[in-house]
């Protein structure tokens, strides 16, 4: 996922999100984190089915038993592929100690853990949205381990 307007060379300042050259950092993670945890079609597609999230791993175990009704949808399976991994990321965030989002160049949010290792979590939602496999609590149990 390329978000353009959070990525460049030079430090930025664009409403509350502050980008530091070459996604090198953020200087407001907080604001960062609220935008990228709104997975506003994930959380509806969710919501439909049943399932509050409430971004703990046990509402990542629940999105993995939801009936992929997407795969029949380019579109949909796109988007919430991408709404996938960043509701995977924020529940990292959330949840392990020294997790942060950081900035690929390209504007590819990811999750950087405190020893330094960096997750592609928009990744990572794409291929469980379009198979299944991992699972996202499964990812989550594996990044959190590192």
């Amino acid at each position: 996922m390329n978000i353009p307007f959070l990525s460049g060379r030079h430090s930025k300042r664009r409403g509350d999100v502050a980008v530091v050259s070459g996604g090198a950092g953020v200087r407001d993670p907080a604001g960062l984190s609220d935008l990228l945890a709104e997975c506003e079609l994930l959380r509806r597609q969710a919501a439909d089915a049943g399932v509050a999230l409430d971004d703990s791993v046990e509402s990542l175990e629940a999105i993995d038993q939801l009936l992929p009704r997407w795969r029949d949808d380019e579109e949909t399976l796109i988007w919430l592929g991408t709404d996938a991994g960043l509701y995977l990321g924020t529940v990292l965030i959330r949840t392990v100690e020294g997790a942060a989002w950081n900035l690929w160049p390209s504007g590819q949010p990811v999750v950087r853990l405190a020893s330094g290792r960096e997750f592609d979590v928009v990744t990572a939602g794409h291929e469980w949205a379009a198979s299944g496999v991992p699972e996202l609590s499964q990812l989550y149990a594996e990044v959190a381990e590192a």
